[in-house]
């Protein structure tokens, strides 16, 4: 048995107005959660402790973030987070602002027996 992904969800949060990478990491994940909804563990009987998640955070600065705070957004499964460099950060001259942009990468994965499962066509 392998662990397989099942989902890939995507998100973007931002901090306007305090360069606080951690917030716009955590609306980021939030974005991704709500794109997706885990119906399939009740329907096939799964466990939400069966399942690995990992997630992505791009932001200009990653060693900014709170990867503690940022696991503890993670409402299921078993989490890890890991800070990449990407993200943007926008700079207003005119307002002396530097308004953060976070993107985010959620992915599942839960233990697949594929001798249990066939691909129909």
């Amino acid at each position: 048995m392998s662990d397989e992904r099942v989902i890939l969800e995507m998100g973007t949060g931002n901090d306007l107005y305090g360069m606080d990478y951690t917030k716009a990491g955590k609306r980021a994940i939030q974005d991704a959660l709500h794109h997706s909804s885990l119906v399939m563990f009740k329907s096939l009987g799964l466990s939400h402790e069966d399942m690995r998640v990992q997630v992505t955070i791009a932001v200009q600065e990653p060693d900014k973030l709170d990867i503690v705070a940022l696991t503890d957004e993670l409402p299921r499964g078993r989490a890890t987070v890991k800070a990449v460099k990407g993200g943007l950060n926008v700079h207003d001259a005119e307002n002396e602002q530097t308004h953060v942009i976070a993107t985010a990468a959620i992915e599942a994965f839960l233990p697949v027996d594929k001798t249990k499962w066939k691909l129909v066509r």
